[in-house]
């Protein structure tokens, strides 16, 4: 909603994760946390630092809007963030919203929102630190430093992260990597953070805060084998009352994305994009649980350097206006909300967006909703201008979605059923033979997430299922084939005990059959993978924990030719002071 709620309280699907569930599971990278997540499906081309692209609801992969500390990220030229560099020992929570969500975002939010907050400080100065080391000579270490008054509030962090990996690419040198490279593809990042704010006297906040990536990651190529890269974000907020019932903020940031590509070391080309945006929004507190939220963003990608001197875009910057309103409104058992954004965007002109959500309190412990949603995609400048690989007729995608949600809260436990249908027009897909982007008529997506949580014995249960059909409609040979790299079966279980000192948890994974082209001649298989964890509390500050990942070593994989990772060890050591 752009407004702070409870997560029980939305009227959207939605996941919220901690920074204290980040810990339990011993989570190493924003894929090993997000992976299960419901309606979630990832592909990994090869372990640690390699391309990771996230399919939500089906859509594809730069169909998933992600903010960092309410700042907009992604490449200028790809549309896609790049979760494989974001450092998760810098990460306070993340919150996951699935369904249509341009109506308050613009662009690229139709599969959903995930948005990612760095750590802030809480309490007495306190220092944390964390290390690690596993398999593949794996090493990771990280240290932050908050605290936090009743007005004032601080945190700075560093994290390093190396690993020597294995052979991330299997295929033959006439297709997939195009080159036999039987070697380790490495992979190292380091990563500081620092938020810092402020609460003066009116209730004015001002909040500054940065997270800046240096990494190098190594992979299999005929023509590039390795990419050292920077990523940061940059932003400030400043909120702050006009009257007693209207409440403004500010926001500003960048965000940077540029990678070196080299091959065997030595120099072959590089990508420089920002993006800068503003937003300034207004929430109007008209009466008691009504609220009127209006606003307006701009956006500006710019390709600063591209590829080399004699390879270039025909275009290299645009901006984008969007102005937005959203009404709230609790009545007894009934909640509303209504959506509406225009957007213009420099290149493909006025896009006009909505949302209309309902939900009903059945009873106090049983709730249902109800929405409606439409949501757009502008064409990435990849996908136009990228040399022998673009098709410069393309069009914006454009998608309706309709949703039916049950969620019940017992004494014994929880569940909560999702039955949606996304239909996207002018799906932009790769043709898998010429590799040039065209758009297919429609695609239909129909999913079903159930997920349930209980305790038995002492022991917590939480498991996700999903089903989905991502059907392409579009007319010629691929009419009715599976959209590529969606699973159409997932399964996530989570069992964990706390004892006196210490704790153990399991986890299960699996995902049933998915094809990696649009032709649906290259079927990747199913596949389940069993975790182990467990920690041991030293004192009241350190923890020692210590987890086996794919413990009967299934050979699968996410992406064609890119292996996922074998059996593995960790162990890490944590120091954080209650």
């Amino acid at each position: 909603t752009r407004t702070a709620i409870t997560a029980d309280s939305a009227l959207a699907s939605v996941t919220v994760i901690d920074r204290k569930q980040i810990e339990q599971q011993q989570a190493t990278s924003v894929l090993d946390l997000l992976r299960g997540t419901p309606g979630l499906s990832i592909a990994n081309n090869g372990g640690f630092g390699k391309t990771t692209s996230f399919f939500l609801r089906g859509a594809e992969s730069d169909h998933v809007l992600v903010l960092v500390d309410g700042i907009k990220v992604g490449s200028a030229t790809s549309g896609a963030t790049a979760f494989e560099h974001i450092p998760i020992d810098q990460i306070e929570r993340i919150e996951i919203v699935r369904g249509p969500a341009s109506s308050l975002y613009g662009s690229e939010a139709i599969g959903g929102v995930i948005q990612i907050f760095t750590r802030k400080g809480q309490g007495v100065l306190t220092p944390s630190l964390s290390l690690e080391t596993g398999s593949d000579k794996t090493h990771r270490a990280a240290a932050n430093l908050s605290a936090s008054s009743e007005k004032s509030w601080f945190n700075v962090g560093f994290s390093v992260f190396d690993t020597e990996g294995y052979n991330s690419c299997v295929g033959p040198e006439d297709d997939g990597c195009f080159i036999s490279e039987p070697d380790r593809d490495g992979y190292n990042n380091t990563s500081i953070s620092a938020r810092v704010g402020h609460r003066f006297t009116n209730m004015t906040e001002l909040e500054f805060y940065v997270l800046h990536t240096e990494y190098d990651t190594e992979y299999d190529g005929s023509g590039q084998n390795e990419a050292e890269g920077v990523q940061q974000v940059i932003g400030s907020r400043v909120s702050f009352n006009i009257g007693n019932n209207w409440y403004s903020t500010l926001r500003l940031g960048q965000s940077q994305d540029n990678t070196d590509n080299l091959l065997n070391g030595v120099f072959e080309g590089k990508y420089e994009t920002t993006r800068d945006s503003i937003s300034f929004q207004n929430d109007i507190t008209l009466a008691d649980n009504h609220i009127l939220t209006t606003g307006i963003d701009y956006q500006d990608d710019q390709i600063n350097e591209q590829i080399n001197s004699t390879l270039s875009f025909a275009a290299t910057s645009r901006d984008n206006v969007g102005v937005f309103a959203q009404y709230q409104a609790q009545l007894t058992d009934h909640d509303l909300q209504f959506n509406l954004r225009h957007d213009n965007n420099e290149q493909f002109g006025d896009e006009v967006t909505g949302r209309a959500a309902w939900g009903y309190n059945v009873t106090d412990k049983t709730r249902v909703t109800l929405s409606y949603g439409t949501a757009f995609k502008a064409p990435t400048f990849n996908e136009l201008y990228f040399p022998f690989s673009s098709n410069a007729n393309l069009k914006s995608e454009k998608s309706q979605s309709v949703e039916l949600g049950l969620s019940t809260n017992l004494s014994w436990g929880a569940w909560q059923f999702n039955l949606y249908q996304t239909s996207v027009d002018n799906l932009i897909a790769y043709d898998s033979v010429t590799y040039i982007p065209f758009n297919i008529d429609e695609a239909r997506i129909r999913g079903l997430e159930t997920q349930f949580t209980t305790q038995v014995a002492q022991w917590r249960i939480n498991t996700a299922l999903t089903l989905i059909d991502p059907e392409n409609r579009g007319s010629g040979t691929n009419y009715g084939n599976i959209l590529p790299r969606r699973a159409q079966q997932s399964l996530a279980l989570n069992v964990d005990r706390d004892f006196n000192d210490y704790s153990v948890g399991l986890t299960l994974r699996g995902e049933g059959r998915r094809y990696d082209d649009i032709a649906n001649t290259n079927r990747l298989g199913s596949y389940i993978t069993w975790d182990l964890r467990g920690e041991y509390r030293l004192d009241e500050a350190w923890r020692l924990q210590a987890r086996v990942e794919n413990l009967f070593d299934k050979d699968y994989q996410t992406a064609r030719y890119y292996d996922q990772p074998g059996l593995g060890a960790y162990v890490t050591l944590r120091y954080q002071p209650q």
